[in-house]
C-alpha cells in the first residue's frame, strides 16, 4: 500500500489557486521570493515535500508517484477543486505527473528548470553526481555544484544567500536527498508527456546545465499545448537569482490564458 503524508503547507493571498512545487534539498521557502509578488494575482499554496522543511519523514523509499499522491492530499486539505500548478526542478516533474494522474484538478502547469528527453551522456552524468554523493558525502560534492546553480556574478555578491542554499542541502535528511535525487536522475518524461494536454509554459535558463534549453526544446515539443521561455544568461536557480522574471513569465502565461 502506498503511503501518502500530509505534508507542512502555507496558504496566502487572493485569487485563483496556484500551487508551487519546489524541488531537491529545498522547502517551501525556494518561492520566498516568488510569492510576495504573486499573492495579489493568486491563491498561492507552497508545500514542504516529504522529508523536506517542516513535513513528516517518510518510512521507506518512494517515488515520484508516492510525491503526486502528496501533492493530491495537500489539495484535498486546501478544498481548492482546480488550480494551476507549477514547480521547480524535481517539481518540474511532479506536476506533469500530477497532471497526468488528475488531468481535471489542472487549470496550467509550469515547469521550471526540469528535464526530459536525457541522452545516455546526459544520464550518465546525472547518475554521476548521485553516486559521488552516495560515495564521498553530500557536503563534499555539493560545493562543487554552485556554479551549475547560480551564475558567477551572483554568487560574487549574494554569498549569504548561495550560503543559505546550501546549508539547506546539508541540513536534508541524507536518505531523503539521495531519493529524490535519484528520482530527478531516472524519471523520463517523454513516454507520456504527449497526454498532458493543459496549458504548459516550460521555462528554463539559458546556460542551465542540467535542465538546458535543448532539453526544454524537446518538452516543448511533446507537449500538445505549451509556451518556451529561455532565461538569457541563468543558471538552475532561477526562483533564487531571477524571481521577478519568473513571476511576471507566470503571471502573463497564466492571464493569457483567459483572452
Amino acid at each position: 500500500m502506498m503511503e501518502v503524508i500530509d505534508c507542512e503547507y502555507t496558504i496566502e493571498g487572493s485569487g485563483p489557486p496556484l500551487f508551487l512545487i519546489h524541488g531537491i534539498g529545498a522547502a517551501r521557502d525556494a518561492w520566498r521570493f516568488i510569492v510576495p509578488i504573486l499573492r495579489d494575482h493568486f491563491t498561492i499554496v507552497t508545500y514542504d515535500l516529504r522529508g523536506h522543511g517542516a513535513s513528516p519523514m517518510p518510512s521507506d523509499e518512494f517515488g515520484l508517484d508516492e510525491l503526486v499522491d502528496d501533492l493530491e492530499r495537500v489539495r484535498e486539505r486546501t478544498g481548492f477543486e482546480k488550480a494551476h500548478f507549477s514547480g521547480h526542478s524535481l517539481g518540474g516533474m511532479i506536476g506533469p505527473a500530477y497532471a497526468q494522474k488528475y488531468p481535471d484538478r489542472v487549470l496550467s502547469l509550469g515547469l521550471l528548470s526540469t528535464a526530459a528527453g536525457r541522452t545516455q551522456d546526459d544520464s550518465a552524468k546525472v547518475n554521476g553526481v548521485v553516486k559521488a554523493m552516495e560515495n564521498q558525502g553530500i557536503a563534499s560534492v555539493l560545493e562543487t555544484l554552485t556554479d551549475r546553480w547560480f551564475t558567477d556574478t551572483f554568487i560574487a555578491s549574494n554569498s549569504a544567500i548561495v550560503r543559505t542554499r546550501l546549508d539547506q542541502v546539508i541540513s536534508t535528511n541524507p536518505d531523503v536527498f539521495l531519493n529524490v535525487f535519484r528520482i530527478y536522475a531516472n524519471v523520463e518524461m517523454m513516454p507520456w508527456l504527449h497526454k498532458v494536454d493543459c496549458p504548459c509554459l516550460v521555462l528554463t535558463g539559458e546556460n542551465d546545465g542540467g535542465c538546458n534549453p535543448r532539453l526544454n526544446k524537446g518538452i516543448d515539443l511533446a507537449l500538445p499545448n505549451s509556451k518556451l521561455v529561455i532565461l538569457p544568461n541563468y543558471k538552475h536557480s532561477i526562483l533564487i537569482e531571477a524571481p521577478n522574471i519568473v513571476a511576471a513569465t507566470m503571471l502573463q502565461f497564466i492571464q493569457n490564458l483567459n483572452k
